[in-house]
């Protein structure tokens, strides 16, 4: 088998537990984008190295939308100098607008998932499997079937990622049926990757920066969203659930 053309890079935003649900942010959404090879290597990494020089001088800072939101951390530097702000988040949002990507994402109310199942699914479960179909059905018309195509996630410890890939594994063997027909997975081999954040990912932190947003519109679609307002054209498919 030969390699993709392209590569995948996943990120979500919220938890995906069913307890103790955060009456503030009651969703979990999984998003994955998808970037041909040399788009990614001739364009997306070298305009985020280049926000990255031009803010710090030097490109070991990663962009995480949390901290890029408290301003913690690296970004404090943007909460003591205006001018300073302003011309990162124009230059931020020039990127990801610029950026040559397909997003697929799903966003699950933890809440209605709960009044409406009697034994609710796990919603990262329920998120990956949508996903990956969308995942599936784009790289076909790509022409891609047959291919080895990398997912690659952040680790969040060997406990995490064991589960997760066990679940990743299940959809890709077209062990994951709930009721209705779902594409042939064999028809390509995804492989997932899990990758240290320490290892400063662009295509992570692209993934990261665009998860939270489409988790808000979701949640508050009257609310203004200029990030979701960037990200959705790029948009490749939406999945909310239920």
């Amino acid at each position: 088998m030969t390699f993709s053309d392209y590569i995948v890079f996943a990120d979500e935003s919220g938890d995906h537990g069913l307890d103790g649900i955060d009456a503030e942010f009651p969703v979990f959404a999984l998003v994955f984008c998808l970037i041909k090879k040399t788009d990614y290597v001739e364009k997306v990494v070298p305009e985020f190295q280049r926000l990255k020089f031009t803010t710090w001088g030097h490109d070991g800072v990663i962009l995480h939308e949390h901290e890029i939101r408290k301003t913690k951390g690296d970004f404090g530097i943007l909460r003591t100098n205006h001018d300073l702000r302003l011309r990162f988040f124009e230059q931020l949002n020039a990127l990801i607008e610029d950026a040559p990507v397909t997003i697929f994402a799903s966003v699950i109310d933890k809440n209605e998932l709960k009044s409406r199942y009697e034994t609710p699914w796990n919603p990262y479960e329920i998120a990956l499997l949508f996903c990956m179909e969308r995942l599936l059905l784009s790289l076909l018309k790509q022409g891609q079937e047959g291919t080895i195509a990398h997912v690659l996630f952040e680790s969040r410890g060997k406990k995490e990622d064991a589960e997760l890939e066990l679940e990743f594994r299940r959809v890709c063997a077209n062990k994951r049926d709930w009721g209705y027909k779902t594409p042939d997975f064999l028809k390509l081999r995804f492989e997932p990757v899990f990758v240290p954040k320490a290892a400063n990912s662009v295509g992570l932190q692209l993934a990261d920066l665009t998860a939270r947003p489409i988790a808000l519109n979701s949640l508050r679609p009257g609310q203004k969203n200029r990030a979701f307002e960037i990200i959705k054209p790029k948009l490749g498919g939406l999945k909310c659930f239920p």
